[in-house]
């Protein structure tokens, strides 16, 4: 057990590694800030001053050196546009972000769970066939043409919900609807899947032979055992609401990090693009770590793998 556990931790870091260095490389890409931060105007010698303050004047390696020594040391940096510390930024702005996350989330668990037990108790016929129709246009329409029909819907026309920015809880509604959707149909399609391989199990037949009622058997007996896949899948889920809400933030000006994360792309803050998405990935490392783990207790062939 310990063995596969260390094994797990050390995919971890390398993963995080790997990570870290094409965060480095990739946003550098972009272009360099100076051609933003500065004017025409602006002289040889007003580039080579302002990159020596902000240290783009050492050869990459070197760069690349001192980001990660800083971020072993809990430090990701100052912003070059807004000239704050990185964390500070994102300290700000995560909680908005998980907050959107966790209502999309709740939303879309409850209707995805329950959409998809009755798609399976009425397997084939037209609640069945509505839900998996739901399901592939959950899966295939975009989701900034959905939070724009939204906003026009309930916005322009019926002018009942506000569009943009975070004014109370009836701000929730709008955004949480447009990250939500795709996310209850995967949780529909999986919850269907699960439970009609449990349906078919011994224990349920002979749960139903005893007279249990039905509706004990299929929401406590099936449900209870179907969990186990689904479980996993909200995690992982879970972390990808709070990552994949760029779109979403944006469309309504949501004041998160996803937006934040946009900002900073579009103004080449290095140093700010580097310590988000770095979270963000640590967040998913964290999190498919955690559940290796809880593999390893749960199921013993996992530990000799």
């Amino acid at each position: 057990m310990t063995r596969a556990i260390a094994y797990r931790l050390v995919q971890s870091i390398l993963t995080l590694w790997v990570l870290s260095v094409f965060i480095f490389l990739m946003v550098r890409l972009t272009g360099n800030p100076l051609d933003l931060m500065l004017d025409n105007y602006a002289g040889p010698e007003d580039r080579a001053a302002m990159a020596r303050q902000l240290g783009l004047d050492k050869p990459l390696i070197e760069q690349y050196g001192v980001f990660v020594n800083d971020v072993l040391h809990g430090n990701l940096g100052n912003s070059i546009s807004a000239r704050q510390p990185v964390m500070d930024l994102i300290k700000e702005r995560f909680p908005n972000t998980v907050e959107l996350a966790i209502s999309s989330f709740l939303i879309s668990t409850v209707f995805g769970l329950v959409i998809g037990v009755y798609s399976a108790v009425t397997r084939r016929k037209v609640l069945d066939l509505l839900a998996r129709f739901f399901a592939v246009l959950g899966q295939s329409m975009p989701t900034f043409w959905l939070g724009l029909l939204l906003m026009l819907v309930f916005g322009v026309w019926l002018r009942v919900l506000p569009v943009s920015g975070k004014e109370g809880l009836a701000s929730f509604v709008l955004p949480s609807i447009t990250m939500g959707w795709y996310q209850i149909a995967g949780i529909m399609r999986l919850t269907r899947s699960s439970m009609l391989e449990t349906l078919g199990t011994e224990y349920v037949k002979l749960a139903r032979i005893k007279g249990v009622p039905e509706a004990l058997v299929i929401w406590k007996h099936a449900l209870r055992n179907a969990l186990v896949p689904i479980t996993t899948f909200l995690v992982i889920l879970f972390v990808t609401a709070i990552s994949g809400a760029v779109v979403t933030e944006t469309v309504f000006a949501w004041p998160g990090v996803g937006r934040l994360l946009v900002d900073a792309v579009n103004g080449r803050d290095y140093p700010l693009v580097q310590g988000i998405v770095l979270i963000i990935g640590t967040l998913y490392v964290v999190a498919n770590f955690g559940l290796d783990i809880l593999y390893v207790y749960i199921n013993p062939k996992v530990r000799y793998q």
